[in-house]
C-alpha cells in the first residue's frame, strides 16, 4: 500500500482528506469529536467545553529516518470490514498485524518507543496540557459578502449601495487596471475547509472511556474526524 503523506490522515469512502500545512515535531492522536457541554471549576466558574473521544490508536507503521527519510508513526482509529478495504490496504494491516482502520494519520516526536500493533491510548494526555486541534469546519453553501466577509450590508450601507444593502460593490475599476485583483473578497463557498485550533486546554483526561474534555470549541461537526496534537 502506497503510504500516506507524512502528515496526512485519510478517511475511507470520502473525498476528502485533511492535510497539515506545516510540518511539526508533536506527538498526538486521532479522535471523533463528540459534542460540547460544560463544567465548573474550582472557583465555580462555568467553562464550556469540546467532548472528544481519544483513540484508542493502533501503531500501523513505522517510519525511520533510514528507510523513509523521516521519523514518525502512523496510527490507525476505528475498526473498519474488510469488505471495504481494498486489497493494497489489506495487505498493509496484515504486514503490520493489525485489523482493518478506518483512519489513518502520522505523528512525530513519540518520547517513547512503539513497535508495530502497539496501543496508544488517551493517557498520553494530562490535565491543563495545551493541545491543537485540526479538523474540517462546517460547510456553510456558497454564502454572499456579508456573511463570508462581514461586510456592512443592512445599517452600515456597504460601499454605498442605495438599494442593494447586502451587495458587494466595486470590485475593481474599468480602463485601468482592467483586471479583477486576485484575492478580491466576494461571495463563494464558506466552510468545509481544514482549520486548526492552537493552545486548546485540557480540561479532562477521563481514560476508562477514552474521552478528552478540552476548553472551549473545535472545528467541525458532531462525529467528524480530528487530530489532537501536544
Amino acid at each position: 500500500m502506497p503510504p500516506p503523506s507524512e502528515d496526512t490522515i485519510f478517511r475511507r469512502g470520502d473525498n476528502q482528506s485533511i492535510s497539515n500545512q506545516t510540518k511539526k515535531e508533536m506527538p498526538g492522536l486521532i479522535g471523533k469529536k463528540i459534542g460540547m457541554t460544560s463544567v465548573f471549576s474550582a472557583e465555580g466558574k462555568n467553562i464550556p467545553c469540546t467532548v472528544i473521544e481519544v483513540g484508542p490508536c493502533v501503531v500501523t507503521q513505522i517510519k525511520t529516518v533510514e528507510k523513509d527519510g523521516y521519523a514518525a508513526l502512523q496510527l490507525g482509529f476505528e475498526e473498519q470490514k474488510e469488505k471495504h478495504c481494498t486489497k493494497p490496504e489489506l495487505g498493509h494491516f496484515k504486514a503490520a498485524g493489525v485489523t482493518p482502520k478506518r483512519h489513518l494519520a502520522e505523528f512525530n516526536g513519540f518520547t517513547e518507543e512503539y513497535a508495530l500493533g502497539d496501543t496508544i491510548g488517551v493517557d498520553i494526555f494530562t490535565e491543563s496540557d495545551f493541545v491543537d486541534i485540526a479538523g474540517t469546519s462546517k460547510g456553510k453553501g456558497f454564502q454572499g459578502v456579508v456573511k463570508r466577509h462581514g461586510f456592512g450590508g443592512v445599517g452600515q450601507t456597504t460601499h454605498g449601495q442605495h438599494n442593494r444593502l447586502r451587495a458587494p460593490g466595486s470590485i475593481g475599476a474599468c480602463s485601468y487596471p482592467a483586471k479583477v485583483f486576485k484575492g478580491m473578497r466576494m461571495a463563494g463557498q464558506m466552510g468545509n475547509e481544514r482549520v486548526t485550533v492552537q493552545n486548546l486546554q485540557v480540561i479532562k483526561v477521563i481514560p476508562e472511556h477514552n474521552l478528552l474534555m478540552i476548553k472551549g470549541s473545535i472545528p467541525g461537526s458532531k462525529g467528524s474526524i480530528v487530530l489532537i496534537e501536544k
